[in-house]
């Protein structure tokens, strides 16, 4: 199979490539991409280059590909998976295998022929045994491909436990109908904590605060949900969760205010038994740090006399990641709100050095069709010269401002395709095998 990739040779040294794909054969699979969405693990990972844990040492000479969050079509199925896959299946994957002994190596920073950034990949048989190809029904590739940061949020509200009263036992996932505190909470991440704290068939707050310190961006968050903002803040209910948005920036004292919510519950606010307005689930969502020695002060005293302790994730295991496609599937989650820009393949690189640059959540990349990377904002003025980036501009604006199966549909349509031309090599994978 003749893939275009972008493969990585070291650090920030990215170069796309045509390659031939080994042939499904007896035991692998073959998936055609359609999209990918770039995450700030991607930017660590292209940037870093050896540097990174996770990226093996030798890619001068074997380079891998990156990019982890795909969704595709399966073209070609081995004889062994023939009574679980099919051709023209849709599918998504778990980029942490969890292979034993080989738990670092995962897709996008150590595989060579299975990565985002690329039209086609190929599967060996050990990542259908680890159970991370998974079949999705949804309405739109580009969903799927948000399942793998939605399975990480998940993945943080299982992970959240509480003790339980005068009991050595643990209650794990966040407090059924509880108080919840989601703090710069309108990046991509936090408005898919938000989705899914409003959404989620499982455990959900009873009142949800989300803050941040950008008027701009909290009053984007807030219309997404149906919420106006003004004055700092925007309240109201959605899908039966209390909902509030507010601008922390210029509180006299934030922590005051902020359990200030939480105080209509307490009518004895000043009794030794009250919360004070304290919260059940406290969650801030960010990339795994570079900083080695990343600190911060943490109090003791509450510890011990509240029970109060920090939990830490990364990533989402194949259950996350399978829940998570499926909900996506079914409707219950809406991963739309956390895209901000879209664009080709030919953008993809350049567009995961931005990540820190360039302002914005999500960037969705159809590994398909060449496109520069574009602010959903800004296709209306593009649109002013180029009759395409018109119509994506009003598909959008019936939308809400934003991306959506329609828009989909149009751009692979429209969209100048990518052209995939004479292989420079012929890539082969490893085959790991389970003891």
């Amino acid at each position: 199979m003749k893939a275009k990739a972008w493969r990585l040779y070291g650090a920030k040294d990215m170069r796309l490539e045509d390659i031939e794909l080994e042939a499904a054969g007896d035991e692998g699979i073959v998936v055609e991409l359609v999209t990918n969405t770039i995450c700030l693990s991607d930017y660590k990972g292209v940037t870093l280059g050896t540097g990174h844990k996770r990226v093996p040492r030798d890619i001068a000479t074997r380079p891998t590909m990156f990019g982890h969050e795909i969704s595709g079509i399966v073209r070609e199925v081995g004889t062994k998976w023939k009574d679980q896959f099919h051709v023209g299946q849709h599918v998504g994957l778990q980029p942490s295998l969890n292979i034993p002994g080989h738990e670092l190596e995962t897709v996008g920073y150590a595989w060579h022929t299975i990565g985002g950034e690329t039209t086609h990949v190929y599967l060996p048989s050990i990542v259908m045994e680890m159970g991370c190809l998974l079949p999705y029904d949804g309405d739109a590739y580009f969903k799927c491909s948000l399942a793998e940061p939605i399975s990480c949020i998940v993945s943080a509200f299982r992970t959240n436990y509480h003790n339980a009263f005068c009991s050595h036992d643990l209650e794990v996932g966040i407090v059924d109908r509880g108080t919840m505190l989601l703090l710069a909470g309108c990046g991509a991440m936090g408005l898919g904590c938000i989705d899914i704290a409003c959404h989620s068939p499982e455990k959900r707050p009873r009142r949800l605060v989300v803050t941040d310190i950008d008027d701009a961006r909290l009053a984007r968050a807030a219309k997404m949900f149906g919420l106006a903002y003004a004055d700092g803040r925007a309240d109201g209910t959605v899908n039966g969760v209390e909902v509030h948005f507010v601008n922390t920036k210029d509180m006299a004292d934030p922590v005051k205010e902020l359990k200030a919510y939480n105080l209509v519950d307490d009518a004895r606010a000043d009794n030794p038994t009250s919360t004070g307005g304290g919260y059940d689930d406290i969650f801030n969502f960010f990339a795994g740090p570079t900083n080695q020695h990343l600190m911060a002060e943490f109090n003791f005293y509450n510890v011990h006399y509240m029970m109060h302790h920090v939990v830490a994730n990364s990533g989402g295991d194949v259950k996350d990641m399978a829940d998570s496609v499926d909900w996506i599937g079914k409707g219950y989650l809406h991963p739309e709100v956390m895209i901000t820009h879209v664009g080709g393949l030919d953008s993809a690189a350049q567009a995961t050095l931005d990540m820190l640059t360039v302002p914005g959540g999500k960037r969705l990349v159809y590994t398909h069709v060449n496109m520069p990377m574009t602010a959903i904002e800004d296709f209306a003025e593009k649109g002013n010269t180029d009759p395409f980036f018109a119509e994506l501009a009003r598909i959008c604006a019936a939308n809400k401002g934003l991306w959506c199966k329609e828009a989909e549909d149009y751009l692979l349509a429209h969209a100048p395709k990518v052209e995939i031309g004479e292989p420079k090599e012929t890539v082969l994978e490893r085959r790991i095998v389970l003891a």
